[in-house]
């Protein structure tokens, strides 16, 4: 491995019709990547994926948004049923923590808080779900996959009341502030594709030790320049990690290693 996404979703159906050809790519590419699940069934399928080919991991986890009914996302879960978006998920911890004890499984989420979409109804359940995947996490001594949105300060102190183990802050969008609250409790923050278009995080990317910075893309979602307009996938993850480097003025050879060097520390992989 050259590079390691450390979230993406080909385990989604926009892959459908070319999920082995996309993970050539990117093992052709010397991308070793992290398929994350968002429900039972997707998390299953991420697990299925990563027993079947090398240098490929899983994580399993009910996204906060699938806790109950959300907008329908036609990526993840395919069209038709517009009005119908998600089950409405109940996390269930055994059935969980089964397909966790695989040694392919090398975290739990994506878990955590979303509260952009969410009305206050719905935070209770959200924040009872995150709560049993934390859990499963310190039980099974597996790190955790967090999405947090709009719920920072929520999130973290859910965590330093429950959370045993550390991981991984998937996708982070909040300022230098914030960043510093998880880096303190020990958590990596990782950057996706959107630092090649916007400045926003520069700040964050710049100031947090390199050796607590992880690479990802989150395909299909958030495409790099200079893929603007098409599907994401793992292999683009290189652009991520060549925009990182730029940002902070560092040699992209060097930031690539440590990149991959953190991953292997966070997720327990040789």
């Amino acid at each position: 491995m050259k590079y390691f996404d450390a979230h993406t979703h080909v385990n989604f159906v926009a892959y459908k019709d070319d999920t082995e050809a996309t993970m050539k790519r990117a093992g052709d590419a010397g991308v070793g990547m992290n398929i994350v699940g968002t429900q039972f069934d997707t998390s299953k399928a991420a697990v299925e994926l990563a027993q079947s080919h090398e240098n490929v991991w899983a994580t399993i986890g009910l996204h906060p948004i699938h806790t109950a009914k959300s907008y329908h996302d036609e990526k993840e879960l395919g069209e038709g049923g517009k009005e119908f978006t998600s089950r409405g998920e109940r996390f269930d911890a055994s059935a969980y923590k089964e397909l966790g004890s695989d040694p392919k499984v090398i975290a739990i989420g994506e878990c955590g808080l979303d509260y952009y979409r969410a009305d206050q109804s719905t935070k209770n359940v959200q924040i009872e779900n995150f709560v049993a995947q934390i859990e499963v996490a310190n039980d099974l001594n597996k790190p955790l996959m967090l999405h947090i949105r709009s719920a920072y300060e929520d999130a973290l102190e859910v965590l330093k009341a429950h959370a045993v183990v550390r991981g991984d802050v998937h996708f982070f969008a909040g300022d230098w502030s914030i960043a510093r609250k998880f880096l303190d409790l020990g958590f990596t923050l990782s950057f996706t594709g959107v630092v090649t278009f916007t400045h926003d995080y520069d700040e964050v990317v710049k100031n947090a030790p390199l050796d607590m910075i992880l690479s990802e893309t989150d395909a299909p979602y958030i495409t790099p320049v200079p893929h603007r307009g098409q599907r994401n996938e793992p292999a683009y993850v290189a652009y991520v990690v060549k925009k990182i480097a730029e940002i902070r003025g560092d040699a992209e050879e060097r930031v690539g290693a440590q990149l991959l060097e953190n991953a292997r520390r966070v997720f327990g992989i040789a």
